[in-house]
């Protein structure tokens, strides 16, 4: 069964791996230290981080040394490229919309000082 990269990341004992893993390449051992994981469940979730992709591992002698992979972090980030352009173009608006209610403001002296109070006589 081949997981796309939400359903890999949906873990967030494999999130916590690739947190650990951001600050380059390790030994498992110290995956287990960084995630605060027991061995046998790092070494479970390495192995789905590696088949999915996010995850490489480079034979060192005895030891093993996992990094991350680029790939599906790229993937990742031209999926939420396309909605980032979306949110933008509403910041945008908004922006706009605020600029206006000020020059508005500026250009009405009642408005400038806020709500007025009325004085009792």
């Amino acid at each position: 069964m081949q997981l796309d990269v939400f359903e890999v990341l949906a873990d967030p004992t494999r999130r916590r791996i690739v947190e650990a893993l951001l600050s380059g390449e390790q030994q498992v051992a110290e995956v287990v230290e960084k995630a605060g994981i027991h061995q046998s469940g790092v070494s479970r979730h390495l192995r789905i981080l590696s088949e999915s992709g996010f995850v490489s591992m480079r034979p060192d002698g005895q030891r093993r040394l996992y990094s991350l992979r680029p790939e599906p972090f790229r993937e990742l980030e031209d999926w939420l490229g396309r909605y980032r352009q979306l949110w933008e173009e509403r910041l945008d608006r908004f922006g706009a919309a605020l600029e206006k209610k000020r020059a508005q403001a500026q250009n009405n002296p009642a408005v400038q000082g806020g709500p007025t109070t009325r004085k009792r006589s």
